[in-house]
């Protein structure tokens, strides 16, 4: 990725009111990136990044987001989430599902938003000076269409993944077009993933989801299965989350 990249910074603040930083970057085309930082008020954890991508009905502060993000901050991690393809600071037309079933229709989506995290990363990496030896990742339902991709590509290019959570997302329903290609990214991943899954999923059945979650190249990967439709995963499950990714980025796994 170029180191040329300018990007605009701007002081803002997340829905509950702790204070941010946003960016806008145009990258190569004119495509612009956008996306947010949490960042701790005091030490901040040396080398460590945790990232987050948020489904397809919301933007880069869609809940748990910003929740996970200030737990994060409080231990000196730095949190980066960034807006979807058509979402948040890059919104077209209404935005949300409707927008993304128009954008799934371009060949070129999936990298695209791969080129798209790189370039969110890299200028989060100059802004805080610092390479990420330590990364997380965080992204269900669409978080996860494009950060499988995107985590399988920074596996290829050597570039370290320590910790994933994902799920809200199988081979089948929805997706089913994208299925060998998230299935073969997948397998590419070998770093500890806790993959969520919704029993009741109206948009993706269970034989998808145990697809993709077998497909994971991870010899330290976990299902947790919970009752309800695809938007209800229990707020226990989010604070498991929360202590899965930290064990790893201090260290504690």
């Amino acid at each position: 990725m170029s180191t040329t990249l300018n990007a605009t910074w701007t002081d803002a603040s997340d829905p509950q009111g702790y204070k941010t930083l946003e960016f806008r970057v145009h990258r190569e085309g004119d495509r612009l990136v956008t996306g947010s930082l949490w960042t701790p008020n005091e030490s901040i954890r040396p080398n460590t990044l945790m990232t987050f991508g948020h489904g397809a009905s919301g933007t880069r502060y869609q809940l748990p987001i910003p929740y996970l993000a200030r737990k994060l901050a409080k231990e000196g991690i730095v949190s980066l989430s960034m807006d979807g393809p058509v979402h948040g600071l890059r919104q077209k037309g209404e935005g949300g599902r409707p927008a993304l079933s128009q954008e799934m229709r371009r060949s070129n989506m999936i990298e695209d938003m791969i080129v798209d995290w790189s370039v969110a990363v890299e200028v989060t990496e100059s802004r805080m000076g610092f390479n990420a030896d330590k990364f997380g990742y965080f992204g269900l339902s669409m978080g996860s269409i494009f950060g499988i991709p995107y985590l399988a590509q920074r596996m290829e290019d050597n570039q370290h993944v320590t910790v994933a959570t994902l799920g809200l997302l199988g081979t089948t329903g929805a997706v089913s077009v994208l299925a060998e290609r998230l299935s073969q990214d997948a397998s590419t991943i070998t770093a500890p993933v806790l993959f969520l899954m919704q029993l009741e999923d109206e948009l993706f059945p269970r034989d998808g989801y145990l697809e993709l979650f077998d497909a994971l190249g991870s010899e330290d990967k976990r299902l947790h299965a919970n009752p309800g439709l695809h938007p209800s995963v229990p707020a226990e499950e989010i604070n498991f989350c929360l202590s899965f990714v930290l064990d790893h980025l201090r260290g504690d796994n």
